[in-house]
């Protein structure tokens, strides 16, 4: 494949992840923000943030079922037609949120449909992140693999800065009219974005991987079953992998924004700034880190990132005590850019090599998509109820931060690292030998 159509895929697998993750992370931030007051209303503003924040949980929770859907759709007929489908269905959520009337004008209808709106942005993102992910791997040539893997990866941080660069825009306006109109057009422009998403992914092709699996006939009646029947160690590596990078960094990034302006009396303005620069930084440093991956294996980056997260804990809200608009931007890139980069950048990688082809999209998105339900939809409601059970202490929350560490820690620690070998071939012949011998692909070291 020449160098135009492999940045093709880049910019398809990049730009859909992007936008997913824009909508998304919009969602999250204006939880906090806005819907409290408009949707969530409660004579306590504590209960409403609470209200806000368990919707911004609940689609972490339908996020598994749609990986399932969409991922059974993507090892079945393939990739690229999955990826427009999950694509189309948020683009459809977000766009919808920016039109919806609030708790004043019809009241408890505001935040069925809100919620409605919500669970299918979830279904949405359960299926595209596996598809985005594997456009990229399933192309990489083996001494690139890491830095291909994490290309779309930096959608999640690019979609954070978009998000994050449209509201800091609106939050310019004056109170009254942020919350009445201004915090809707991040949501409505968002249907551009996704028409030119759906543009660039009209002219891929499958994925090399999906064809072999095609030409063998090898493609499984139910990938669900076969996932869970022979890979379900594998699985179960992938979600305790991932709660540290998922749990951590929604307490960077969203939950840090409440906090910050409601208890340490920084402008919003000034705090999602800090969020923006921080991600940014991030954005530039996951391809390095997934570049070094290719050299020095993924397991390792992906530990030395995990450890730098406990270290960090309780430095991280020391900082942020300080009340210094510097040290709120140089806790924030510490915690978002040097210490989480080099795990979110090796991460799908890592997951994509303990698969077989013909299960591949089932399988990681199992494990993301379940371990993100456990740990990331939950954290800022977590965080924000340790904080009301301990008279807004922010030692229970850093310990919780080195609690998600220490789990993926041991999920990870008999992960062997495949960074050196072939995605397809080597696996494929150790799939047939753990079929004969009954065991699971071997993703434990022997």
């Amino acid at each position: 494949m020449d160098g135009k159509q492999m940045r093709k895929i880049w910019i398809a697998s990049l730009v859909g992840s992007s936008i997913e993750w824009f909508d998304y992370f919009l969602y999250g931030t204006v939880a906090a923000l806005v819907f409290n007051q408009v949707f969530f209303v409660n004579d306590d503003p504590t209960v409403g943030l609470l209200l806000a924040y368990a919707s911004f949980a609940l689609s972490f929770f339908i996020r598994p079922f749609g990986g399932v859907i969409f991922s059974h759709i993507g090892d079945k007929i393939g990739r690229k037609k999955t990826l427009v489908l999950t694509l189309s269905l948020m683009g459809i959520a977000t766009f919808g949120m920016g039109l919806l009337p609030t708790y004043q004008a019809i009241g408890i209808w505001a935040p069925i449909l809100l919620i409605t709106l919500r669970l299918v942005q979830g279904l949405g993102i359960g299926g595209e992140w596996g598809g985005a992910l594997l456009l990229a791997v399933e192309y990489a040539p083996k001494e690139k693999r890491g830095l291909y893997g994490a290309i779309p990866q930096m959608g999640v941080t690019i979609g954070m800065v978009l998000g994050t660069v449209a509201l800091s825009i609106m939050t310019l306006l004056p109170e009254g009219s942020f919350m009445s109109w201004g915090w809707r057009i991040p949501f409505l422009i968002s249907a551009f974005l996704v028409l030119f998403g759906l543009w660039i992914r009209k002219g891929i092709d499958e994925t090399p991987s999906f064809k072999k699996v095609q030409e063998s006939g090898d493609i499984p009646k139910l990938p669900i079953i076969e996932t869970l029947k022979n890979y379900w160690r594998e699985v179960l590596i992938a979600i305790g992998a991932k709660v540290v990078e998922t749990a951590p960094f929604y307490i960077f990034g969203t939950f840090v924004v409440s906090y910050a302006t409601s208890n340490l009396g920084f402008s919003r303005t000034v705090t999602l700034n800090a969020v923006m620069i921080a991600t940014i930084i991030t954005t530039i440093l996951i391809p390095i880190m997934g570049s070094l991956s290719d050299k020095y294996g993924r397991k390792k980056l992906y530990i030395i990132g995990t450890v730098g997260m406990i270290l960090f804990a309780f430095p991280y809200f020391w900082m942020l005590q300080q009340q210094s608009a510097i040290l709120l931007v140089v806790a924030t890139i510490i915690g978002l850019g040097i210490i989480w980069s080099p795990i979110t950048a090796v991460l799908g990688t890592m997951f994509s090599e303990i698969f077989d082809a013909k299960i591949r999209y089932t399988g990681i998105t199992l494990g993301y998509q379940i371990g993100a339900a456990v740990a990331g939809g939950t954290a800022p409601l977590v965080a924000t109820a340790l904080l009301v059970q301990f008279d807004n202490s922010y030692i229970p929350i850093a310990l919780y931060i080195i609690f998600t560490a220490i789990v993926s820690l041991i999920a990870i620690w008999a992960v062997k690292d495949r960074s050196q070998e072939n995605l397809d071939n080597d696996i494929q012949k150790e799939s047939k030998l753990s079929d004969t011998k009954k065991i699971p692909v071997g993703t434990m070291k022997s």
